[in-house]
């Protein structure tokens, strides 16, 4: 039987599959194996069959927050966000939710409940596992502060539930991000009751914000920076003049100057480019070190920063 074959046996499988379809950059190289598990026992085995045959992967959600290189991955993409999105709310607050889920999904679902605790999440534009990996989060608040546990699936192929507690969850950090062997399955998030209207209201506003705010009309992939914690990182890039500034097909937007757009035609190289030079100079000339949100996928050594 072939690996095709096998892997097959547990949910859909695209073979020779662009990239550039799975990300918010539509940016992004072929990849050799783009799988849909059915369930978590088959996203299991499908990690076991990969392993087996020693083929590098990558679990993912709904392909935000990352930039994959234009270069064949020959490898496979494990996605979790039409398959294993499940949730569960239960009347105390517990929100129990599998990794796939979308968050913006999840705040309108806690809203039409009446719980508070995730209004910060109902612009974010990833999977639940996504969110988890990198602690996001938006206007003071992310995902740590309503978070109780983290079920993963170990290295040994077991599904644990891991205490936030013993996660190192800072901002824009997790424990997830030091452990790649660990693939983030579900979590348990605890949420209050509060006023429906009010949490209506507060999402409706931070919506129209983000849409007078942001360039949500081209493919990019969120804030590219981290904030550092002296100034914020779009003020940095503003002070270095580079708003606008553009490198082959990527451009850093007008709009809002810790964006990294798409114009159409943008390589992974020229993002990666403009990212680079942003850093070199805010470096060289404010002695700031721009650390990025936006995750490297297939570069292996072609990255040197």
């Amino acid at each position: 039987m072939s690996i095709l074959e096998r892997l097959k046996s547990y949910g859909s499988v695209l073979v020779e599959e662009p990239m550039s379809k799975h990300t918010t950059y539509k940016i992004g190289g072929v990849v050799d194996y783009y799988m849909y598990p059915d369930t978590e026992l088959a996203l299991i085995h499908m990690i076991r069959i990969l392993k087996e045959e020693k083929i590098p992967y990558y679990v993912l959600g709904r392909g935000s927050n990352l930039l994959f290189h234009d270069s064949h991955f020959h490898g496979a993409i494990i996605n979790l966000d039409k398959t294993l999105n499940n949730f569960y709310f239960e009347p105390n607050g517990t929100l129990v939710a599998q990794a796939g889920c979308s968050i913006i999904n999840l705040a309108n679902e806690a809203m039409k409940r009446s719980f508070t605790g995730l209004e910060f999440a109902s612009g974010i534009p990833g999977s639940l596992g996504g969110c988890l990996f990198m602690n996001a989060g938006a206007y003071q608040s992310d995902l740590s502060m309503v978070l109780e546990a983290v079920c993963v699936l170990n290295d040994k192929g077991d599904l644990v539930w891991i205490d936030k507690n013993d996660l190192d969850y800072k901002y824009r950090h997790s424990l997830f991000q030091r452990h790649r062997n660990m693939t983030i399955v579900a979590a348990r998030l605890k949420l209050e009751k509060a006023d429906q209207d009010k949490i209506r209201q507060l999402m409706h506003s931070r919506h129209e914000r983000r849409v007078r705010s942001q360039p949500l009309d081209k493919p990019c992939a969120g804030s590219v920076f981290r904030n550092p914690a002296q100034i914020p990182a779009w003020k940095v890039i503003d002070q270095l003049g580079l708003r606008g500034h553009q490198i082959g097909g990527a451009k850093i937007s007008e709009k809002h100057s810790n964006f990294i757009v798409n114009e159409g035609n943008a390589t992974a190289e020229d993002v990666h480019a403009l990212i680079s030079m942003i850093q070199k100079l805010a470096k060289e000339k404010y002695d700031i070190e721009l650390i990025t949100e936006v995750e490297y996928l297939n570069w292996d050594e072609k990255k040197k920063i």
